[in-house]
């Protein structure tokens, strides 16, 4: 399986929305160099409120370029980086992956899956009605959190929009993403 980075994004403070770069470095067990969720510990602002000595699962956010499609063909108008997501990818179902998929980006940068991301009122905010659209139902009928998935950098390097991602999925039995 394998799939593309369309664009990347960061943002040095705590915001919905990140902005768009040629380029962003991770660094193995930290996340984004220079972006507010960067660290060893949790850096979510909610969740530094209830227990800021967590480790951070949710050092990058990635979001499926097709879940945006989707949502701008039903009327909301939802660009590369607006969610918070450090990448936005094509080619790859993001949030059916099982927990421990390690995600290898270019040459040397690689992810490894740590779940998914709790939509938030903010999408709201953002665009009326979206929240709505960001929750699904899984087939056994439990809720589908369907804005991108969260990991944390195994390896570092550089990740650019048109670079190759490679999916490497863990061992089995596999373990459904949930919220992190």
């Amino acid at each position: 399986m394998r799939g593309e980075v369309l664009a990347v994004h960061s943002s040095p403070v705590h915001g919905f929305s990140k902005t768009s770069a040629d380029a962003i470095r991770l660094i193995a067990g930290l996340g984004v160099a220079g972006d507010a969720h960067s660290g060893v510990t949790v850096r979510h602002r909610s969740r530094v409120r209830a227990n800021p000595d967590q480790p951070n699962l949710r050092q990058v956010h990635l979001i499926a370029s097709e879940l945006l499609d989707e949502v701008n063909g039903e009327g909301f108008d939802v660009a590369f980086g607006a969610l918070g997501e450090n990448m936005t990818t094509r080619g790859i179902d993001l949030i059916n992956l099982p927990r421990g998929t390690v995600l290898r980006f270019g040459t040397d940068a690689a992810v490894e899956i740590t779940g998914l991301r709790n939509p938030c009122s903010q999408i709201d905010n953002y665009r009326p009605g979206l929240l709505k659209r960001m929750v699904g139902k899984r087939e056994d009928g439990t809720p589908l959190l369907r804005t991108g998935i969260m990991g944390v950098v195994r390896t570092g390097g550089v990740v650019r929009g048109g670079d190759a991602i490679a999916v490497e999925l863990p061992d089995a039995p596999h373990v459904r993403l949930e919220r992190v």
